[in-house]
């Protein structure tokens, strides 16, 4: 998915807080958790710059679908992280966690809403009696603008980097093709990546958790495009 731009991901996104969202993501945790339990799993864990920050409160493990490209380095961050390759769809650990997190509207690349519901109804099963889930959601329909034009920029001293966008919209599925432009030392080099993900309502979204039998609750800031926050009944 990221396999083209994995070596320039975590510099496109240094604008985002980790540290400050974890912050957040261990406030909610600690509110909404009915169990004594450590175990983390972060889905769709990209370059695991979250794990960096949450492996302070648990103990983290990654799964990404993304195994030559973000995972690689997840796993040269974190050499001492178990991470795994899967997708969220249908990967199967063999144990449970306290916590599951799918953070930075991963979930959107679920595509349609059978697989969105198939999501949230595997990453419910790998999460015990009384664990916490939280999820980001992408946008919903309404929220993705299909013609809106959007940019990164990177300027650094040997490294220039360029990611432009217009949006699309097909059907349900926003689709994000960008165009990169990379400028090293040796030269210029220009490629495309397309990536799709499902616009899902907000009704969509609690079916989905409640159809996996947890109880979920709508923040609605969030980490600004809100969160849900799902609990597993204590059996």
């Amino acid at each position: 998915m990221f396999t083209k731009s994995a070596a320039y991901y975590d510099l496109i996104y240094a604008y985002k807080d980790y540290a400050a969202e974890a912050s957040t993501i261990h406030e909610i945790i600690h509110t909404h958790r009915r169990r004594v339990g450590n175990a983390l799993l972060d889905v769709a864990c990209g370059t695991g710059k979250h794990l960096v920050q949450l492996k302070q409160y648990y103990l983290v493990e990654g799964i990404d679908l993304d195994e030559g490209g973000v995972l690689n380095i997840a796993r040269r961050r974190l050499p001492d992280v178990p991470f795994h390759v899967g997708d969220m769809i249908d990967f199967d650990l063999g144990r449970q966690y306290d916590m599951v997190t799918c953070m930075f509207s991963s979930i959107g690349y679920t595509r349609s809403l059978p697989k969105m519901r198939r999501a949230i109804a595997n990453m419910a099963r790998h999460l015990s009696p009384g664990g916490v889930m939280i999820v980001e959601p992408w946008l919903a329909p309404g929220e993705f603008i299909p013609g809106k034009v959007t940019a990164r920029f990177v300027d650094e001293p040997d490294l220039k980097i360029a990611r432009m966008c217009v949006g699309e919209v097909e059907g349900t599925v926003s689709i994000l093709d960008f165009h990169y432009m990379i400028a090293t030392t040796v030269g210029v080099e220009m490629f495309r990546e397309r990536h799709s993900l499902g616009l899902f309502t907000h009704a969509q979204y609690l079916e989905a958790f409640r159809e996996a039998k947890l109880e979920v609750e709508y923040d609605v800031q969030g980490l600004g495009r809100g969160l849900y926050i799902a609990m597993r009944p204590q059996e």
